[in-house]
């Protein structure tokens, strides 16, 4: 297992190392201290397969040494092999001097039931003798394929350091909270919310993690009259109750692109001047936001209007258009896109090469869009 986790030593000197690969505004203030890429790579898409393993490894490696120092992965991501493939990717960039463990921002999520590997012949065989049967998961526990009790999400952390070869996690997010709200009422999910909270924080003082968070697909999306809203006031309020004004607490992640732009235009999260949108809110109060999904899983790559083309100069195909866009928009730390084609990572890391637009022009393009 590697141990440390990123620090503002480490990333000062990664920031350090590509001045003449990407301008100082390609890197933000992460908590801390340390220093995070405005583009991280993703790990969610492809088979489960060893080619595909060995593609996204390059691809890491690739993007680690061109000023991409953000990787994010889930458990459940290609069956607990997205998080392999980072752990042998770091390992091996670690051995030949790429990079440093202190140098780059490892982040993963744990909330949904994950296969090992592959999809067994018969799931719920597999998930009694693997989660029920040794007292994991127990009756009431999980809601679809999602569960985020204190007992699963030890089992899942430490599953996920091991994938990972890390001693200390970055950040640990817990994924898609809100999928419990299709059959749990909010009173008790904010019980299990508590509870959930206070097991990551346990996982802090135990050094397995930095820092904790959600990860969300709707739920910091919704309108808040909707069933599966995230009220970020709640979130934070549980955040509290486990872990004190201290709390670890301290990122968050949700879907923005040019197409879903929900996290900048609805005013959804209550705020003493009424109600603002999630990014506001997110900045408001210091936390910081990885954009997912910010070229909508490839459809934003082309066929972008032309007058965004006029807009963002300097830029040369629709794919960095769209990560320019989303990394451009205030309260937005990194802008995640899978990446498992060095290809990929070449075109994307290029962005970094570019300021990003200033609010007056982006403004205008916002409206562009």
């Amino acid at each position: 297992m590697i141990a440390g986790h990123a620090t503002a030593e480490g990333t000062t000197r990664y920031v350090a190392s590509q001045t003449e690969r990407t301008t100082a505004a390609h890197f933000r203030e992460f908590p801390d201290g340390a220093r995070a890429s405005s583009i991280g790579l993703g790990t969610y898409l492809g088979r489960e397969d060893a080619a595909t393993d060995s593609l996204y490894e390059k691809a890491i490696a690739r993007a680690l040494e061109r000023g991409i120092n953000v990787l994010d992965s889930a458990i459940n991501y290609r069956h607990q092999r997205s998080e392999r493939a980072i752990g042998r990717a770091l390992a091996a960039c670690i051995a030949r001097g790429i990079v440093a463990r202190d140098s780059v921002v490892v982040t993963t999520k744990g909330g949904y039931l994950a296969f090992d590997g592959e999809a067994p012949p018969d799931p719920r065989a597999y998930f009694s003798a693997t989660y029920v049967q040794p007292g994991i998961v127990r009756p009431g526990d999980v809601v679809g394929w999602h569960c985020m009790t204190p007992r699963f999400l030890a089992d899942q952390l430490e599953r996920s350091r091991a994938n990972l070869g890390v001693d200390t996690i970055d950040v640990y997010y817990l994924h898609n909270p809100e999928t419990q709200l299709d059959e749990v009422e909010r009173p008790a999910f904010l019980t299990r919310l508590r509870a959930a909270f206070g097991a990551l924080e346990e996982a802090v003082q135990a050094s397995r993690i930095r820092w904790y968070g959600a990860a969300t697909w709707n739920g910091f999306r919704a309108a808040p009259q909707e069933r599966n809203h995230l009220s970020l006031a709640e979130v934070l309020a549980a955040a509290r109750d486990a872990g004190g004004a201290d709390h670890h607490f301290r990122v968050v992640q949700l879907p923005y692109n040019l197409a879903m732009p929900e996290a900048f235009t609805l005013a959804n999260q209550r705020a003493d001047a009424g109600l603002v949108p999630m990014l506001r809110a997110a900045e408001h109060a210091g936390l910081y936001t990885m954009a997912s999904a910010s070229m909508m899983q490839g459809q934003l790559s082309r066929g972008l209007p032309a007058e965004l083309a006029t807009t963002l100069s300097g830029l040369t195909s629709d794919g960095q258009r769209a990560l320019q866009f989303v990394r451009s928009t205030p309260g937005v730390g990194t802008a995640l896109v899978g990446m498992k084609a060095v290809a990929h990572v070449e075109e994307n890391a290029g962005v970094g090469r570019t300021p990003p637009v200033p609010w007056e022009q982006f403004q205008r393009l916002f409206t562009a869009a």
